[in-house]
């Protein structure tokens, strides 16, 4: 439970300050900061216990047969990001309290905030990998619309939109990866996954597992070549770049490695792909970051690098690698975050972040470079900084791989080259702002210093990253080697820093160092030579090839789809035709031996008089009135059919659908001409005559081979359970609101969804207006009858009382919520023809749309409320209770369920129906029905 808490917090703390959004920044922050802290001393109660090596599950299920658990885990790996999340987060969250005062979307921010945290931490803390999957998509989505935060930016939403394309292709990569690792492992769950490496290394499907598994990491984790979208990801607020950046999303594909790292690493092709795409990643990111001009720019290259560096130690496979990857991950997240909201606060000063023009800002701001000067060190990875600890346990892990050979000469020389820019960004972002002569042409001046209060979070960071500096020992003994122990399956010896040194990791260490500063001191000629390079934006490559893809997939589609459903028809009918025939033509007997049961003169009559609509329907397919009228005929007689044989409520539902359809399209009729043009030659439609009797023929075919052979079917299972488990005797309703209810939550989800779009889609379309026959005589003189009005009064409270008869007999007798539903939609419709749209909707008592949301919540609720007695979603229970003067009946919670249905169809239903008819109204849309 308290995991479930650690997780909800954050997600349900969300609504906090977006219920308050006139509320000021400082209540706002003050909300959006409870349930962070409420998580983090969560976490922090459970650090003795996950330090000691204890793993804690809390599991509930929910698909069991698909492998789909609402399990969370917490370990000491689990433990160290989930820690970063909520204490990094809160402090992001004192820093936007001052950076959006005054701002009029920072309810709108903070709600963001708190859900990017939860999903982060869904991630970190799911047992179930196909849980984890749901999160990491909701990563992309939060993280999208943070990063298009500003919307009204063209570049905002061009940095948002590639970001999405590039992390969510990601996702589905991953998706396949982690249905191929539960396949091979025979679970989803990370307990067994992770003890089953020597299978899934052995599994046949291993390369292509693992290819899939790390192009998902990769495109989160912004490895070279898909750190396109994190460098342009800058355009979001600075409090989301700090987060970003340090805490959350890029880290999520490293976490991903990291626990995955005992069922796919310590293979030939691991090290090849991991290293090779790390090394890759930190060489571009510090070359890149170099020579940018853009405060945010530079720090967002340097954190491509550094991703790149720590990727680079995943896939080494020396002894210590992992534990100093997880090191410095935690040191990168203690000194960019300081160093983004620095460039966040010199943003505001100057308004600039052109580092050409902000310099000698030592002395406006004396206290903010005191405070930046510690995280600047320590990314440059000075003595005494925590960032010079964990490069030179980089510099010492890049010594100790033996194998390849080439590695063993190339790895070493590359990470000190790296080690080389990373010194000269890091002197170049402290040196440039703040001293490097006097500021040029600020579009602020004065600069500002923020107020003291505002440099908290700076501070915090700072003096954590001097601590982690001084006292690494502590640090990773408490958090970073149990984390390497969670991530390993293994009890392992701790790194003692006190033998991180070495001569040849100190030469490494003294070149980088000297190296950055003399790159950095003649960096004006090496500047103007990089300026003679051809320049190269990504933006507009990828918006290039965005247009391409389009542009090609439009030709595709436009090919394939001409509005022409005759076309869409043909299309379907002969690839039935080809799939199915070719199978249809190896039976060797189309008799199966049973006798069909004899035909009876009204089934035969009935059987006629259908195709003769139907065929009535192709004829007059000019004349739409005709045509519309002959096909409600077919409706009625399939109505007929499925009630001669024994399908009493699909009779019913049948019945309903098909009134309804017919006053839809005549609502459509009415804006039609009366008849459709004549466009087919006498060569299609001989053709579409053949695809007609071949399919056909093959059906009956295909049905007379059915019925002809004993069937042994899944329906002996509901009519064996459908008492027994669900509490009903009607087999039909059991199965929607019980057996099949997760399936029928997902239908009235689309219809809602439906109803919705058509109600936006219509809200403001004006179509062209109707001319109005004034003539008396005419049978529209009078459009709503006076003996229509009057019956239609008299027929709704009966209609109503037969909706609730029908509703509450439906678990035991044809009947339930979705007929029920229809049934009071055809009553009510009946209201809008016979009196008039505004009539009825002055005198309805409840709008339509918020009927869908309460018919969707009743149906959710119910399924969770499963969840309280320990079974799996949407679990029905029933029992038998005695009254007196009643005596005894039955109740089931698929009652409440059905109810949701019924809200939901008879919402869905009048919504679309309102708003098509309102568009008749010859006043245009009017006022907004629903």
């Amino acid at each position: 439970m308290t995991l479930a808490l650690i997780l909800l917090l954050p997600m349900l703390g969300a609504l906090l300050p977006a219920l308050s959004r006139r509320g000021s920044c400082r209540r706002l922050a003050s909300l959006a900061a409870l349930p962070t802290v409420a998580s983090l001393l969560l976490l922090l109660s459970l650090l003795p216990r996950v330090s000691r090596g204890e793993t804690i599950i809390t599991e509930l299920g929910w698909l069991p047969s698909l492998g789909l658990n609402l399990a969370l885990r917490l370990d000491a790996l689990g433990l160290l990001f989930a820690l970063l999340i909520t204490g990094i987060g809160g402090l992001i969250l004192l820093f936007a309290r001052y950076y959006f005062e005054g701002s009029a979307s920072a309810a709108r921010f903070f709600t963001l905030v708190l859900l990017f945290m939860a999903v982060m931490l869904g991630i970190v803390l799911s047992e179930n990998l196909l849980f984890m999957l749901v999160f990491w998509e909701l990563t992309s989505l939060v993280s999208f619309l943070l990063i298009g935060f500003h919307s009204d930016r063209q570049a905002a939403r061009l940095g948002a939109r590639m970001s999405l394309v590039i992390t969510g292709g990601g996702g589905l990569a991953l998706l396949g990866g982690i249905v191929l690792l539960g396949q091979a492992a025979g679970s989803y769950e990370l307990s067994v996954v992770l003890e089953a490496g020597e299978r899934i290394r052995a599994h046949e499907h291993y390369g292509l597992m693992l290819n899939l598994i790390l192009l998902g990491a990769f495109t989160k984790s912004a490895q070279f070549p898909f750190h396109l979208w994190l460098p342009h990801a800058m355009t979001a607020p600075t409090p989301v770049s700090a987060y970003l950046h340090s805490a959350t999303m890029v880290k999520a594909g490293l976490f991903l490695l990291a626990r995955l790292h005992p069922a796919l690493a310590d293979t030939e092709l691991w090290f090849h792909l991991v290293t090779l795409t790390g090394m890759l990643t930190l060489m571009v990111g510090a070359f890149v970051a170099m020579f940018m001009h853009d405060m945010k720019g530079l720090l967002a290259y340097s954190t491509v690098s550094h991703l790149g560096l720590i990727m680079l130690l995943l896939g080494l496979g020396t002894p210590m690698a992992l534990a100093a990857a997880l090191f410095h991950l935690v040191c990168h997240a203690l000194f960019k975050a300081p160093l983004f909201m620095m460039a966040g606060y010199v943003d505001r000063a100057t308004g600039t972040r052109d580092m050409r023009r902000i310099n000698g800002m030592w002395r406006f701001m004396p206290t903010l470079m005191a405070l930046s000067a510690i995280p600047a060190a320590a990314m440059a990875g000075l003595p005494l900084m925590s960032g010079y600890l964990s490069k030179k346990m980089l510099f010492g892990e890049s010594l100790r791989v033996v194998a390849p050979e080439w590695a063993t000469l190339v790895i070493p020389a590359w990470v000190t080259l790296a080690g080389l820019f990373s010194v000269a960004y890091s002197i170049r972002i402290f040196h440039n702002v703040y001293f490097n002569g006097r500021p040029i042409d600020l579009p602020v001046w004065p600069p500002r210093e923020p107020r003291k209060a505002a440099l908290t979070p700076i501070a915090l960071l700072a003096l954590a990253t001097l601590l982690v500096g001084l006292a690494a020992q502590g640090l990773y003994t408490m958090l970073v080697h149990p984390a390497f122990e969670a991530a390993r399956q293994a009890e392992l010896a701790a790194f003692d820093f006190a033998t991180l040194g070495g001569p040849r990791t100190g030469l490494m260490s003294l070149v980088a160092l000297a190296g950055g500063a003399l790159f950095y001191a003649i960096r004006d000629p090496l500047f103007r030579l990089h300026a003679r390079l051809p320049e190269v934006d990504a933006k507009e490559i990828f918006d290039w090839a965005m247009r391409r893809a389009i542009e090609l997939s439009q030709r595709r589609v436009f090919q394939l789809e001409n509005g022409s459903l005759q076309r869409y028809l043909t299309f379907i009918m002969v690839t039935v035709v080809v799939l199915v025939g070719v199978e249809l033509l190896a039976v060797a007997r189309w008799n199966g031996g049973m006798p069909l049961g004899a035909l009876d003169p009204l089934t035969v009559l009935a059987a006629g008089l259908l195709c003769l609509a139907a065929i009535g329907v192709v004829v007059f397919h000019h004349y739409r009135l005709p045509a519309l009228l002959l096909l409600g005929v077919t409706g009625l007689f399939v109505t007929v059919a499925f009630a001669r044989f024994s399908a009493p409520d699909l009779a019913l539902t049948q019945l309903m659908v098909e009134v309804m359809a017919v006053v839809i399209m005549m609502l459509a009729l009415s804006f039609l001409p009366q008849q459709s043009p004549r466009e087919s030659t006498r060569l299609r439609m001989g053709r579409d005559l053949a695809i007609a009797g071949l399919v056909g023929a093959g059906v009956a075919a295909f049905s007379f081979a059915i019925l002809t052979r004993p069937q042994h079917t899944i329906s002996d299972f509901f009519l064996a359970n459908s008492l027994p488990g669900g509490g009903g005797t009607n087999v039909v309703n059991v199965i929607l609101v019980d057996f099949r209810g997760f399936d029928t939550l997902g239908e009235i989800t689309v219809l809602g969804i439906a109803a919705v779009a058509v109600f936006a889609f219509t809200r403001d379309l004006h179509l062209k207006e109707r001319v109005v026959d004034t003539n008396p005589g005419h049978w529209v003189a009078e459009p709503h009858p006076i003996m229509l009005s009057t019956v239609a009064r008299l027929v709704l409270p009966i209609a109503l009382l037969v909706s609730a008869y029908i509703f509450l007999r439906g678990h035991n007798q044809p009947g339930g919520g979705f007929i029920a539903g229809l049934i009071t939609a055809v009553a009510f419709t009946l209201q809008y023809m016979a009196g008039g749209l505004a009539w009825a909707q002055t005198r309805m008592l409840t709008a339509f749309r918020p009927l869908i949301g309460a018919g969707l919540l009743i149906a959710v609720a119910t399924g969770l409320g499963s969840w309280l007695f320990g079974v799996p979603f949407l679990t029905s229970a029933h029992g038998h209770f005695h009254l007196p003067l009643i005596g005894e009946f039955e109740l089931a919670t698929a009652m409440l369920f059905d109810l949701g249905v019924y809200a939901t169809v008879v919402g869905a239903t009048l919504l679309v129906l309102a708003n098509l008819g309102k568009l008749m109204t010859v006043a245009g849309p009017g006022k907004e029905i629903g």
